[in-house]
């Protein structure tokens, strides 16, 4: 796989479905999961004066819950989710 190969797969990975999960219901309410999502990358290549070429890249992809919508009814709220670890380290 070349760079520009991985690339493509970095932009086809950050989309809004990373960000929102599927939506759910259960007795009357909908929940609708979200998550910050970060990436980068890199990546090139380059030829030697003998002829040869090489190249690389890589991407890194990490997402984290930070809350849910929950709908009931006609009412829409916002649940922030708690990360007890980051609560008591911080």
């Amino acid at each position: 796989m070349n760079y520009m190969e991985t690339f493509s797969s970095a932009r086809d990975a950050i989309t809004v479905k990373r960000v929102y999960g599927e939506p759910y219901q259960r007795n009357g309410v909908a929940v609708i999961p979200a998550a910050a999502v970060q990436g980068g990358g890199g990546g090139g290549e380059g030829n030697e004066p003998d002829g040869r070429t090489g190249g690389g890249g890589g991407f890194g992809l990490r997402a984290r819950p930070v809350g849910a919508y929950v709908i009931r009814g006609e009412q829409v709220s916002w649940e922030p989710a708690v990360d007890l670890s980051r609560v008591i380290l911080g």
